[in-house]
């Protein structure tokens, strides 16, 4: 959101993939070594990675175009010799060790490898490089990147004697005081294959009613103005509108209609589910004599059967509609009359089951 920010005041992206410096891993905020990815799996989260920036930044006039870099271009073939003398002889171990992301590992006694502590230094001859090829003047990053992002603007002012800047935005925290999004279950996918576009549009219209605003603000294109005028409207109303900007950004306007038409659908009493989300089940799964936990477990709603004994207990399951009371219940597709099953989990979860 800051490139598009920028980028709409006229400022030129630079978008640094990092498939040298991931090769080593960043020990900012980590409690231990960052699992290494195989060549492959780097490039291809590379290309996935700039797939999905593209959707958020304008392609259409040279100005401000966009560019994509990636480090490993001019990491790979660095001379070891070389890079000590004219990049290495301006960083001092005293300094090094003051930075939070090194000393928070020494000071809880955790492991530190010397390929790790090379980060911060290659994080900063990357900046030096960007402003040599690419004029670039401010490095932008979440507020654990401050260490190295100042490493980089004082690398350039001692190598070129070049005026830089820096800009760090602080961690998202929710109205609960958590971090938004720091856990595996509260990641929000920008990838369709991990996270649904009807799914992502229920993240935000999920949002607290204490953090709609805020979120306004920062994941879409609405004015300050504009917010401040319709701030005390209905906050349901308010939620809808932010599900829509963002799931329209991601995902296109259509999506974005789609995705609101199938909740209005999902929370009608008597909705069919004809316009849900769905998977595939192949018939030949029931007639093994499918029962509801198998299902949902089946349809990742719910990944423990505990907790979908619980939710059973709490009458919380319904199929078609349908309440369902007995954690053994069978699903027999024939006595369904469409080809499909609309599965809800309380008020907010539904999908429809296609039986192929």
């Amino acid at each position: 959101m800051c490139l598009r920010l920028l980028q709409q005041h006229g400022h030129q992206p630079i978008v640094l993939l990092g498939g040298g410096t991931t090769r080593i891993g960043d020990p900012s905020g980590k409690d231990k070594t960052r699992q290494i990815l195989n060549e492959k799996e780097i490039k291809k989260n590379s290309k996935n990675i700039e797939k999905i920036l593209k959707k958020f930044l304008k392609n259409n006039d040279k100005k401000t175009k966009p560019i994509f870099v990636d480090n490993y271009n001019w990491l790979k073939s660095l001379n070891y010799i070389s890079f000590l003398r004219n990049i290495g002889k301006h960083f001092t171990i005293n300094k090094m060790l003051t930075f939070d992301s090194v000393k928070t590992r020494l000071d809880r006694e955790q492991s530190l490898s010397y390929m790790e502590f090379n980060y911060m230094i290659l994080q900063a001859y990357d900046f030096l490089e960007l402003n040599k090829k690419e004029n670039c003047s401010l490095q932008i990053g979440g507020s654990d990147q401050w260490g190295n992002i100042i490493n980089g603007v004082e690398l350039i002012k001692r190598h070129s004697s070049k005026q830089v800047y820096g800009l760090t935005t602080p961690l998202i925290t929710l109205a609960s005081g958590a971090k938004m999004g720091k856990t595996a279950d509260g990641a929000v996918w920008l990838d369709k294959k991990f996270l649904s576009p009807y799914d992502y549009w229920q993240f935000w219209r999920n949002t607290d009613d204490r953090d709609v605003i805020k979120f306004l603000k920062y994941f879409t294109d609405l004015k300050i103005d504009e917010i401040e005028k319709i701030k005390d409207q209905d906050i349901n109303d308010l939620k809808i509108l932010l599900a829509n900007k963002t799931t329209e950004m991601l995902h296109g306007e259509l999506e974005a209609r789609k995705s609101e038409k199938a909740a209005k659908d999902a929370f009608s009493e008597n909705s069919s589910g004809i316009n849900l989300p769905s998977i595939k089940i192949d018939k030949k799964n029931f007639d093994k004599k499918m029962n509801i936990i198998d299902l949902i477990i089946f349809t990742k709603l719910e990944v423990s059967k505990s907790e979908v004994r619980r939710l059973i207990k709490g009458k919380a399951v319904k199929i078609d509609n349908n309440l369902i009371n007995d954690e053994k219940y069978i699903i027999n597709i024939n006595n369904y009359n469409n080809d499909y099953i609309k599965l809800s989990i309380g008020k907010k979860r539904h999908l429809k089951i296609e039986i192929t």
